[in-house]
């Protein structure tokens, strides 16, 4: 019998990162500097013979705007063909609310619950890291991916 597992994508740069989560434990993470519109079907086969999918999770941005778009209509579909609850959050979860760069100077921040873009003139170098455990309060089934920026001037 296959182990029940949770799996969580991360899509917003390089590289992409995967964690497997038992019981909200992490048992094993996958990083990929491949592109995720290639790499993405041969992991999640790969997974689905080793492992019974409970659930999938993602960061809906802000990042790439194409990577999250891949994950999105990636993830989606699995979940209506599999029958998986789909369920998201944005990417200030994964990298401590640090800024998240959007373009030039402007990188997206979250002040309370709400993210806007702002201009900053040190440039900020942030990563993205699998939670060793996941706290599924943090994450909604609206998983609609964040396409937010707003007009660049």
């Amino acid at each position: 019998m296959l182990k029940k597992v949770d799996i969580l994508l991360i899509a917003l740069s390089s590289p992409i990162q995967i964690g497997v989560y038992e019981n909200a434990v992490l048992i094993e993470t996958i990083k990929s500097e491949e592109k995720s519109s290639d790499v993405l079907p041969i992991i999640f086969k790969e997974l689905m013979q080793k492992y019974q999918l409970q659930r999938l999770y993602y960061a809906n941005g802000p990042g790439s705007f194409m990577a999250i778009k891949v994950a999105y209509i990636f993830l989606k579909s699995i979940s209506i063909l599999k029958k998986i609850p789909l369920f998201a959050t944005d990417a200030f979860y994964f990298n401590k609310n640090q800024p998240i760069k959007a373009i030039g100077k402007l990188y997206f921040v979250k002040i309370a619950s709400e993210i806007k873009t702002q201009k900053l003139e040190t440039a900020f170098v942030g990563s993205f890291e699998l939670p060793n455990e996941l706290d599924y309060s943090e994450f909604t089934t609206n998983t609609t991916p964040l396409y937010m920026i707003g007009a660049v001037g």
